[in-house]
């Protein structure tokens, strides 16, 4: 994933948490968003199919320590 990628998106407003947020509040945020959005939950609904998708690559960024430092880095840097 590019840096432009991440400028675009704020990964935590598509989880709905703080920037603050810790490991467990992100981890509760993502598993209730997921449930809701999941395709079996909303199928043939390709809306929904891509917020799923848009969650879980917020989840992916924000979970993992390094990629999450590397984010907000990025964010700081460019003003967002």
């Amino acid at each position: 994933m590019s840096g432009q990628d991440w400028l675009d998106k704020d990964f935590y407003a598509t989880l709905g948490v703080d920037k603050k947020a810790d490991d467990a509040t992100i981890k509760k945020a993502y598993r209730k968003l997921a449930r809701t959005w999941h395709p079996d939950q909303n199928k043939g609904d390709v809306a929904a199919e891509n917020k799923f998708k848009e969650i879980g690559e917020a989840y992916a960024v924000l979970s993992d320590p390094e990629q999450r430092k590397q984010y907000d880095a990025l964010r700081a840097m460019a003003g967002g």
